[in-house]
């Protein structure tokens, strides 16, 4: 279990932390939650869906077919795929709120990052004050959170408009057939049977780039397929590329004319 602390003077002030060369903390994660900004290049290069936090739909990188499984890092640490999720980019550090809503700098020391020494990058200056490369860190993770608030209006406005369902996803192994749970998508059907009032209010919710990207990522789900089969399959996951079976309702079928006309 990683052990997220504050970075403080008190504690961190004569040590030093290090950039990560290695994307094995990320091997576990089969999922990253993103925000709105990086969704389009996301899209380019995995499959994106949507999951389930409380009452809300959050937006994520699907990176694995297994609970605590990413196909897209190697087993020498290296990053396969084309595009990082911005929630690993700023490894080992993050921002955690208190229990009054203030954001808080946060560092996991079992990270192997966090040195004695003179090996790495100060966490403080001389005179006391968060050392330049720190002020870089705290501002990229600011920036993630502010988008991320922006993020929620968006997927809150598809979720009024009903247009978020499950994604049939059927993993088929030796012992049989299986759904992959708690993964959604965009429903594609009640998205073309919005009134224009409705589609208008997701255009101002910033949704529509959200949803474009999200069908148009679904294709990368075969690369998943394709990456299980060549990482040494476990029992549950066939042998061949075609590792799932998608719906014949989940294929793409945009009504351009229709989205064009916006």
């Amino acid at each position: 279990m990683p052990t997220i602390v504050a970075v403080s003077r008190e504690r961190h002030a004569d040590k030093r932390w290090k950039r990560y060369v290695s994307h094995a903390f990320a091997s576990q994660s089969s999922l990253a939650p993103l925000v709105a900004a990086e969704i389009p290049k996301a899209a380019m290069a995995m499959p994106l869906a949507f999951v389930r936090q409380g009452d809300d739909y959050v937006p994520v990188a699907l990176m694995g077919l297994e609970p605590a499984r990413n196909l897209l890092v190697a087993p020498d640490g290296r990053w396969l795929g084309r595009y990082v999720p911005s929630v690993l980019r700023g490894y080992p550090f993050s921002l955690l709120k208190t229990q009054d809503n203030t954001l808080v700098l946060c560092i996991d020391e079992d990270s192997g990052l966090v040195a004695n020494g003179h090996e790495g990058e100060p966490f403080f200056n001389a005179t006391g004050e968060p050392a330049d490369s720190l002020n870089q860190i705290m501002d990229f993770l600011q920036q993630i959170e502010k988008n991320r608030a922006l993020t929620a209006i968006a997927c809150g406005a598809l979720a009024r408009h009903a247009l978020i369902r499950p994604w049939p996803i059927t993993l088929k192994g030796e012992s049989g057939e299986r759904q992959l749970e708690g993964i959604f998508q965009v429903d594609e059907a009640a998205l073309n049977q919005l009134p224009d009032d409705a589609f208008l209010n997701l255009r101002q919710a910033a949704a529509l780039p959200i949803v474009y990207c999200q069908l148009l990522s679904m294709q990368h789900l075969a690369m998943l397929g394709e990456l299980a089969a060549v990482k040494a399959p476990t029992p549950a996951l066939s042998k061949s590329a075609s590792g799932f079976v998608l719906q014949d309702d989940d294929l793409l079928q945009f009504d351009w004319d229709r989205f064009s006309a916006r």
